[in-house]
């Protein structure tokens, strides 16, 4: 609205200026009449009300409120308000009984509008300006201790909540859910393989240091074959079975390969022939039943070993062996019957029987009607076995228990050499390094070919090498003329000769000429004497490798006449 009147209005001569509202915003309205002398304040006073503007611009006149009456003072012509700015009547004009008695609020300029007074008391309207005070505490109470710093608001983040976490696992697509279910299948895939390559990079990597590849040898296998092929350590005796109460005896060899770390025994046919002192030829078990003087000797002549004592046991001895190591597991290949008289109960027939000192040694020596004496051995030879798995793995308990026994040693074999033994074969059958071989020989008495070659040169480590220099060399003899009587001469030419007799037995097929063999050079010259012996010329010595386990072999042809 303009400050400008229309002088043909009929109330702009009433309506005028007559203050400001708030917001600086002018207020009109009617000019109140000027009050008579003396009229008292009160009666205009409370008349007065408060309200809207009468040309309803909406907005509230800014007047002070009532106040509780109080005297007049004399003369009044302005009030004064507590704190509050002072009202004063405008000038010309007077209260108006007719209308609506009003305060004036006195301008000084018309241009400008003043501050809205504040009302004298009560409460006043809010201002945008200002900031209330803090409420006052009342008499006696003091005001409490808060501090604007001790409100705030502590904001959760929504993914914490309960509702928003079911909410987002809600709204996971299918397609989400199925891509991460394939990438866990594509992961296992891949674990798998990784797993699956390593065992099999591992197995062929065993596989290849054991030399089990086919054409691949590993440095397991050329450690062994360096070690088989250079010079072993054997510790090697001598164990003759006696069965004291039905007669008969068993012999095997211990060894023990300090060179491969291994250990075997080796069990021999009571047919193996060997030579008497007086160099004639005999059975074995006919020389162990008469004492078994020099039979040591005799072995070592045949096989061209080296065997360091002769452990003697008899089965009782047996028995209280298989005690002493709390009984031992074998599994036997048939059925023992019980015998009542002896006080033996019967052995079942199966894998891992237990064996008691009394079922072990009629396991060991059992031989059924018509059976091959190797079948007995075999019997033995797990008997062995099973006893050696059960010894301390220490020297001195092992000696501890060969000295339980009871028994009286051979003077060349100790309880203390004979405890370090089994000790040590003992931990190569726990460890699986272990072998068992029955001794193959001809009717005759004799090696056979596989014999020689797979267990006494692998295994026992007979050769040639076995005599020291300057000894007498052993001298095998082979038959291949077909007439016994000229292996009698050529055997009686040897042993006059000084040489250590072998007997090579017969030969499967006969062969015209005759041929001396050695496989040592170094023994070159005690072939070429063992021909002069024979009356054979030099040109029948030949460098081979010697079917018989000697220094020389002598293979007898037709042609060889006694001289």
């Amino acid at each position: 609205m303009n400050d400008r009147q229309d002088p043909y209005d009929p109330y702009a001569q009433e309506q005028q200026l007559i203050g400001y509202d708030p917001y600086g915003r002018p207020v009109y309205g009617q000019v109140p009449a000027q009050p008579a002398p003396g009229q008292q304040y009160e009666q205009g006073y409370e008349q007065q009300q408060y309200g809207y503007d009468q040309q309803g611009y909406g907005q509230q006149a800014y007047y002070p409120q009532q106040q509780p009456q109080q005297p007049a003072a004399p003369g009044y012509g302005q009030q004064e308000y507590p704190g509050q700015q002072e009202y004063q009547q405008a000038p010309g004009y007077g209260y108006d009984t007719q209308q609506s008695q009003q305060w004036i609020p006195q301008q000084t300029a018309p241009e400008a509008p003043a501050p809205a007074p504040a009302p004298a008391a009560g409460p006043e309207p809010a201002r945008a300006d200002r900031v209330p005070e803090p409420r006052r505490p009342e008499d006696g109470q003091s005001a409490p201790d808060y501090r604007t710093e001790q409100f705030a608001f502590i904001d959760q983040p929504d993914e914490d909540s309960e509702d928003v976490i079911d909410w987002l696992k809600f709204t996971e697509s299918r397609t989400e859910r199925r891509e991460e279910a394939r990438r866990r299948g594509r992961n296992r895939v891949v674990a798998l393989i990784v797993v699956l390559a390593l065992f099999v990079v591992g197995g062929a990597g065993y596989l290849w240091y054991a030399g089990k590849l086919p054409f691949l040898d590993g440095p397991g296998q050329k450690k062994d074959a360096a070690a088989a092929s250079g010079p072993q350590k054997r510790d090697m005796i001598v164990v003759h079975l006696h069965n004291t109460k039905k007669g008969g005896t068993s012999t095997a060899l211990l060894v023990d390969n300090v060179t491969t770390e291994k250990g075997a025994t080796v069990l021999l046919p009571n047919a193996l022939g060997v030579a008497k002192d007086d160099g004639t030829g005999t059975a074995l078990g006919k020389a162990v039943e008469e004492g078994g003087v020099g039979v040591k000797d005799s072995l070592d002549s045949v096989l061209g070993t080296h065997i360091g004592g002769t452990w003697r046991l008899d089965t009782p001895f047996l028995e209280n062996l298989v005690e002493l190591v709390g009984g031992i597991e074998a599994d036997t290949d048939v059925a023992v019957p019980a015998d009542d008289a002896a006080k033996i109960p019967a052995v079942g027939q199966g894998p891992k029987q237990h064996l008691s000192g009394a079922m072990a040694v009629a396991y060991a020596t059992y031989r059924g009607q018509g059976e091959p004496e190797a079948k007995q051995l075999d019997r033995l030879g797990k008997v062995l076995y099973a006893v050696l798995r059960k010894v301390p793995g220490d020297a001195k308990s092992a000696t501890v228990t060969v000295e339980s026994m009871g028994q009286i040693l051979d003077p060349s074999l100790n309880a203390q050499a004979l405890g370090a033994l089994l000790a040590r074969l003992g931990e190569r059958a726990k460890e699986g390094a272990y072998r068992t071989d029955v001794l193959a020989v001809k009717p005759d008495g004799t090696l056979t070919d596989d014999a020689n070659k797979n267990v006494v040169k692998e295994v026992l480590g007979g050769s040639f090498t076995a005599a020291q220099a300057g000894a007498v060399p052993r001298v095998g003899l082979k038959d291949a003329t077909g007439d016994e009587k000229t292996q009698v001469a050529a055997k009686a030419a040897l042993l006059n000769g000084g040489y250590t007799f072998v007997d090579g037995g017969k030969a499967d097929k006969t062969q015209p000429a005759t041929q001396i063999t050695y496989q040592d050079d170094a023994q070159r010259p005690k072939a070429v004497e063992v021909a002069k012996t024979l009356g054979l010329p030099e040109s029948v010595v030949k460098k081979g490798e010697n079917a018989v386990n000697a220094d020389v072999v002598v293979t007898l042809g037709k042609d060889y006449k006694p001289s």
